[in-house]
């Protein structure tokens, strides 16, 4: 059990979010000519990854991943065989979900010597994100951070804590992360706002969406430009008949090019009787997915599968990606979002052979008891699975 946290104001002090997401974008600019210039410089590498990875997660800037990309690409270039260009590699193919291949990287990485505290942390994001032994990596996460009592340590957590269907303790370790902190960036108190909206607005068996939303706009206070924050709320006002102000939150993102924000918009318009307009923003979804996929198949075959299995009208490639996703990380998430793929393309004994996989995995776990797997008989699907 994790202490309730002491946050006696319930809020964080920190730098205005437009102005820290102005700076972020210069100081990445920096970054990169100073990389360009001396690639081998130590920790140069490292500020790009950070400062791009910061500008895809919250801004949506999405080709973050193709500059991240020729960065691992020029490094291993300059320097093919140190220990540093293989584990930059891995964190970069981790944060395309390309997670096999990150894993042999890590491999090479640790046999070359690298630190091991960085090694064990990629490690443990891997496994996390992969759903492999969360018993044990629980364990870890709890005592290192209990040991550093760092929000970075907290929020991981958090979400761990989440996966594994213990949400109010998911909570208090969102919250701990919080009360914990002490810098002034708006970006780190931001995602743990966003984190808890997501907890309560999409991860607990029975949504609280009025809770979620307040999570939602708190992140989009600190952090104006958070598109993920954005869209989420978004999609809460339009369930709750507030066409007007889902638009008014989307619009401000429609420069950041992602295409959840045009698909999003399609809803909206779509709900407001505007049908051409719906149209036309579900279009510019469908090609902005497709790059996406082309480029980084892996990062975005969950979204896009969303998107496919609901506007998007097309059940078959929603099964396609979804079947992607649930290779590349059996999680139980993936399991729900592949075996609901599967009914609504009519693919009757893939959902069984699905479900079944699912029980194996996961049916032992307290998380599975809360999924709505839990509830479907055995073979429901097609009267077997064999």
């Amino acid at each position: 059990m994790i202490a309730e946290p002491d946050l006696a104001s319930g809020s964080v002090q920190a730098t205005d979010g437009v102005i820290a997401a102005i700076n972020l974008r210069s100081t990445l600019a920096q970054s990169w000519n100073r990389f360009w210039q001396a690639p081998l410089r130590p920790g140069m590498a490292e500020s790009v990854i950070e400062q791009e990875q910061l500008n895809a997660q919250f801004l949506g800037d999405l080709g973050a991943f193709d500059r991240l990309d020729q960065l691992a690409s020029h490094l291993l270039r300059v320097d093919p065989d140190s220990a540093r260009s293989a584990l930059v590699d891995a964190q970069i193919a981790a944060s395309t979900h390309r997670f096999a291949y990150a894993r042999e990287c890590l491999s090479r990485a640790t046999d070359r010597g690298c630190p091991a505290i960085a090694a064990q942390r990629l490690a443990m994001s891997i496994d996390q994100a992969c759903g492999v032994s969360l018993d044990a990596l629980r364990k870890r996460r709890l005592r290192l951070a209990g040991q550093s009592g760092r929000l970075e340590d907290w929020v991981p957590l958090g979400a761990l804590l989440a996966d594994l269907g213990e949400f109010d303790d998911a909570e208090r370790a969102y919250c701990r992360g919080l009360g914990e902190y002490r810098d002034v960036s708006p970006f780190a108190v931001a995602w743990v706002c966003f984190q808890l909206g997501m907890l309560w607005g999409e991860r607990v068996p029975q949504a609280q969406t009025g809770r979620a939303a307040r999570w939602y706009a708190k992140a989009i206070d600190y952090l104006p430009g958070y598109v993920k924050a954005r869209v989420h709320l978004a999609e809460i006002r339009l369930a709750e008949g507030r066409g007007a102000q889902a638009r008014a939150l989307l619009v401000p993102a429609l420069a950041s090019g992602d295409p959840e924000v045009h698909w999003r918009l399609s809803d909206v318009a779509l709900a407001l009787g505007q049908s051409a307009e719906a149209q036309a923003l579900s279009d510019a979804a469908r090609s902005g997915f497709e790059r996406l996929l082309a480029r980084h198949p892996l990062a975005f075959a969950d979204h896009a599968a969303e998107f496919y299995a609901g506007s998007g009208n097309d059940t078959r490639r929603a099964f396609e990606l979804t079947g992607m996703d649930l290779a590349n990380r059996p999680t139980l998430r993936a399991f729900e979002k592949a075996h609901a793929a599967a009914i609504q393309a009519g693919e009757a004994l893939e959902a069984a052979n699905i479900l079944a996989a699912a029980r194996q995995r996961w049916g032992s776990t307290p998380a599975f008891r809360q999924s709505p797997l839990a509830a479907i008989a055995p073979h429901r699907e097609s009267g077997h699975a064999d």
